[in-house]
C-alpha cells in the first residue's frame, strides 16, 4: 500500500491555521487596546498639552527629546502599560514578542504621519541606534514596512 500524504499536510494546514487564528486574534485585541492608557489620568493632561508640540518637532531632535522628558512619570506611566514600548521591557526589545514588536511597527509608522517630515525608515534606523537592535532585525523591519504598504 502506498503512503497517501494528503491527510497529514490537511492535518498540517488545519494547525497552522489555528495557530495563525490565535496570532490573529491577538493583533485584534492589540488594535482595539491599542495606547488606551492615554485616555486617562495620569496620562491624559500630559499628551494634551505635550502632543501639540511634539507635532511640530522633527523626531529624535534635541528639542523632541526634551519634550519627551517633561512628559516625565506620564511616559514613564505609559511604557508601564503598553507593552509594544520597548521600554516596558528590562531588556528592551530582546524581551518582546512578535506580536508587540508589530504593533510597536504600526505605531512607530502612524506617529511618523503626525510629523511633517516623519519618515517610517528614517525612524526606524534612528530607533536601531537607540534601542540597540542589529541590521538584520532593521531589515525585518523595513521589509514589513513594505509588505504592509506602512508608508502609506
Amino acid at each position: 500500500m502506498t503512503y497517501d500524504s494528503r491527510p497529514d499536510t490537511h492535518e498540517h494546514i488545519n494547525q497552522v491555521r489555528a495557530y495563525l487564528m490565535r496570532a490573529t486574534h491577538e493583533l485584534l485585541y492589540r488594535s482595539e487596546e491599542h495606547d488606551r492608557s492615554k485616555l486617562l489620568s495620569p496620562e491624559v493632561e500630559v499628551f494634551n498639552r505635550v502632543t501639540p508640540r511634539l507635532r511640530e518637532l522633527t523626531y529624535g531632535s534635541d528639542e523632541y527629546k526634551a519634550s519627551l522628558v517633561e512628559m516625565g512619570e506620564a511616559l514613564t506611566h505609559h511604557y508601564q502599560h503598553n507593552r509594544h514600548h520597548p521600554e516596558h521591557h528590562e531588556n528592551g526589545i530582546k524581551d518582546m514578542n512578535l506580536i508587540d514588536v508589530l504593533e510597536m511597527l504600526c505605531d512607530w509608522a502612524a506617529a511618523c504621519k503626525r510629523h511633517a517630515d516623519g519618515d517610517i525608515y528614517k525612524s526606524i534606523r534612528m530607533n536601531a541606534e537607540r534601542f540597540g537592535f542589529s541590521a538584520e532585525f532593521e531589515r525585518l523591519l523595513n521589509n514589513t514596512v513594505e509588505a504592509l504598504d506602512l508608508r502609506a
